[in-house]
């Protein structure tokens, strides 16, 4: 049983939203409504990405219409935001919405948060998470202390805000996915759930096996996550036509920029998906197909996860559950559009993870 069904919510929607033609209006009064559909259709919450809006209105603004059990898991860099400031929010949003929130750990690439003023190379933005976030669980854990790194001299922090006790014990939870050897280190340390996007099943056992033997290190045990897209359909056939339908609208523009995201992005995750389709535009998806159902192709289009498993309920629910048997207890799962195939995916394959 997944312990753990989540969504995906971020305001670029529609059949396939990285082309203007392909995207539909997501204003307030929408996103609230794909939230509240999540919530009713029985996932556990949602991932609010680092899209084109901030995740702490947009979090507010889904957790105002949802119910106590949905959770929102708020993707977050570290090091933009004081992370006393950030303990500050989290405590005053688990005192207006209740003891629900998740924060994603994203550390970004070098040169897109150098326009954030961050001009961290790849192994020091892990030295600044692993620093960041133990001062986080820590002001959401109630505490109050000096601290004295390499990139953060505080005093007496948190005591501004002794008057918001945590509901949270323990602190926010902490999801996390890295691939380096600097991004495990600092999972094995930190974090509750391990994320990662989907592999061939012999890849992904190799590396959560480095991620266990790490944890233990640090006498730790973590829970492991997947986010994945899904195309899934009454029949194969019927999925990898859809699969056929995204590359036959894509434009040579989107293909053109996507890829060329390659050539700035240092991050290990990112390296290991562009390898799995290594940079080539199929005449047909399936050619791409790396292991039964797997399909890389998600990343020719789009930045984050690239990988969707194609298929019908059956194959899809036989793929999650080789994932699981992994140890993976975890799922963000999404496909487009998000407020249709929120209700495909509850109706088909939600089921058989309960």
């Amino acid at each position: 049983m997944a312990a753990d069904v989540l969504w995906y919510i971020i305001p670029k929607e529609g059949p396939y939203p990285w082309e203007p033609e392909g995207r539909r209006p997501a204003d307030l009064g929408y996103l609230q409504r794909l939230a509240g559909a999540v919530d009713s259709l029985g996932f556990d919450g949602a991932l609010l990405a680092t899209d084109q809006y901030d995740v702490w209105p947009l979090g507010s603004a889904l957790a105002a219409v949802t119910s106590p059990r949905f959770q929102p898991l708020l993707a977050v860099h570290p090091g933009l935001t004081s992370p006393v400031t950030l303990a500050k929010q989290a405590l005053t949003f688990q005192h207006l919405f209740g003891p629900r929130l998740l924060f994603n750990v994203v550390n970004g690439q070098t040169e897109p948060l150098r326009r954030y003023g961050l001009p961290l190379e790849h192994d020091e933005r892990y030295e600044l998470s692993a620093e960041y976030w133990g001062i986080v669980k820590r002001l959401t854990a109630g505490e109050v202390f000096d601290h004295k790194g390499k990139f953060y001299d505080l005093k007496d922090a948190g005591s501004d805000f002794r008057d918001l006790p945590p509901l949270q014990e323990g602190g926010v939870p902490l999801w996390f996915g890295g691939s380096s050897p600097a991004g495990i280190e600092v999972a094995a340390q930190q974090v509750d759930v391990y994320l990662t996007w989907g592999e061939p099943v012999e890849q992904l056992a190799e590396k959560l096996t480095r991620v266990r033997e790490r944890a233990a290190v640090h006498g730790r045990t973590l829970r492991f996550g997947l986010r994945l897209h899904l195309i899934v359909r009454d029949t194969e056939d019927e999925a990898w036509a859809a699969a056929d339908r995204l590359l036959d609208v894509t434009s040579p523009e989107t293909y053109a920029r996507q890829l060329g995201v390659h050539q700035e992005n240092d991050g290990e995750g990112w390296r290991r998906q562009f390898r799995q389709h290594g940079g080539r535009v199929p005449a047909r998806a399936r050619e791409l197909e790396t292991s039964p159902n797997l399909w890389p192709g998600m990343g020719l289009f789009r930045p984050g996860p690239g990988t969707a498993v194609v298929g019908s309920t059956k194959q899809v629910v036989e793929r999650l559950k080789e994932f699981e048997a992994l140890g993976v207890d975890t799922f963000i799962l999404s496909g487009n559009p998000l407020l249709e195939e929120a209700y495909r995916v509850a109706e088909t394959i939600l089921p058989a993870l309960r």
